[in-house]
């Protein structure tokens, strides 16, 4: 196996790793919420907003221009996923276009700024001391990218199933998945509270 792939296949797992990258699959989850299938094309444009957010503060992080705290961007990281969930409860999932379209871009190339930081400190901690960090960079947020679209496609197909299929209530889809990532971001953010405090 090359380098490249040895590193796309750590970016993949490290986000598909529903024991330890659930924070940025709620943040997709969150993302997407608002949306059903025929709205593909907004869900792309999301996605990488998102991912273009995240591969500048991986870069910039990983090679050490910016350094923020870890135990702040644990923190960070649910807060922007609250954000997103309790938007989305304000929001009419039958009219996402001009400003509230342009606010869910917002959310999530900015935020996706603050989810780089933390893909950042694992990247770092398996670059040890590499010298050349250009194709561990790239090959990783491919892959990073890569887990993002498998998370996607596998939650819009449950959406699919169950609003296009059983006809459960568009609204009352996102209101409980909204609600439901509002909820854990909430505990997560009051877990890592805890270690800024200490």
């Amino acid at each position: 196996m090359t380098e490249f792939q040895v590193y796309f296949m750590l970016g993949k797992d490290h986000i598909l790793d529903y024991a330890n990258g659930y924070d940025h699959i709620l943040f997709i989850v969150a993302l997407c919420a608002l949306y059903i299938t025929r709205d593909w094309k907004q869900i792309l444009i999301l996605v990488t907003a998102f991912t273009v957010g995240h591969s500048i503060t991986l870069g910039l992080s990983t090679l050490h221009i910016v350094n923020v705290k870890a135990d702040l961007i644990e923190f960070l990281i649910p807060l922007t996923i609250f954000i997103t969930a309790v938007s989305n409860l304000f929001k009419n999932e039958n009219n996402l276009s001009g400003g509230a379209m342009q606010m869910n871009y917002f959310y999530a190339l900015f935020f996706g700024l603050v989810h780089g930081l933390g893909f950042s400190n694992y990247l770092r901690s398996i670059l040890g001391k590499h010298e050349n960090i250009f194709t561990p960079l790239l090959a990783f947020n491919l892959g990073l990218e890569f887990g993002q679209i498998i998370i996607v496609v596998l939650f819009m197909s449950v959406c699919f199933i169950l609003v296009d299929l059983f006809n459960v209530n568009r609204r009352d889809w996102k209101m409980v998945i909204s609600s439901a990532v509002a909820g854990i971001a909430l505990i997560l953010m009051k877990d890592h509270m805890f270690w800024i405090q200490k």
